[in-house]
């Protein structure tokens, strides 16, 4: 989608790991900076700085949603900023609302691991690869999904490597569903 003010979503599955800890907290990376996902945008470093920072000085907060569903609020992220890598975020399921006790299952036992963002594309340009160069992003929220987009990432239960035999056959597998069923 352009910029013409409708919500996007990126997926991510993150390098490194979603971590569980203390059975509530949770923390990775919803975005990676200069790394092309399967719609081919790229973010770019400081893409969501203008909006974090309009978001601080009204007092607000990214809110932490189920698979991108407004009608379930899992949790609530206490931070979330920009560093060389991308667009950390580190927050708490809330154990009171049961989808973030599942929530918190499913990641333990490495069944959900990505994270995605729901923006609204403020700036944006296309490179000479005619691929759009995501420069200004209102970000909106960051979910817990199954399916994430960015292919060069991903998420895993902790003090599992990314590098393991298993996880790399496994990781083919979900990257050759998602080609099938992005063809419809």
């Amino acid at each position: 989608m352009a910029m013409d003010g409708q919500l996007e979503q990126k997926f991510c599955r993150v390098e490194g790991e979603l971590a569980v800890t203390d059975g509530a907290v949770i923390e990775g990376y919803a975005s990676l900076f200069e790394d092309r996902d399967r719609g081919g945008d790229i973010v770019v470093k400081g893409a969501y700085a203008a909006s974090l920072k309009r978001l601080r000085d009204e007092g607000r907060q990214v809110k932490m949603l189920w698979q991108h569903d407004p009608a379930q609020p899992i949790g609530v992220w206490d931070e979330v900023r920009e560093d060389e890598r991308g667009l950390y975020v580190k927050g708490r399921l809330l154990e009171q609302v049961a989808r973030a006790r599942e929530a918190a299952a499913l990641i333990a036992e490495g069944a959900i691991d990505g994270l995605s963002i729901g923006y609204r594309t403020v700036k944006a340009v296309k490179n000479d690869k005619g691929r759009r160069l995501l420069q200004e992003l209102e970000l909106w929220e960051v979910s817990l999904v199954t399916f994430p987009m960015l292919p060069s990432a991903r998420v895993g239960a902790k003090g599992e490597s990314r590098d393991d035999p298993p996880m790399r056959e496994l990781a083919r597998v979900f990257d050759d569903a998602r080609r099938e069923l992005a063809r419809g």
